[in-house]
């Protein structure tokens, strides 16, 4: 179990912990249930790099306390 910390640069901060197999549409169906957004408007990204659905977050080497944007669409 690992907790990753999202943040809007809106001044939104959010904590969201999950397993590292899951995949990027569950971290944002975890993220949704927190902000109140739809899964299908967010965006994660690190930097210039935005992450797709269908990859775990192993693959991405997502590790525990991690800092990632987060985006509406």
């Amino acid at each position: 179990m690992i907790e990753v910390v999202l943040n809007d640069r809106l001044g939104k901060k959010v904590r969201v912990k999950c397993n590292e197999d899951d995949t990027i549409v569950d971290l944002k169906k975890l993220v949704a249930t927190q902000t109140g957004t739809r899964p299908d408007k967010i965006r994660i990204q690190k930097w210039y790099n935005i992450y797709k659905d269908h990859i775990t977050l192993k693959d991405y080497e997502i590790h525990d306390g991690m800092g990632l944007e987060l985006y509406y669409n």
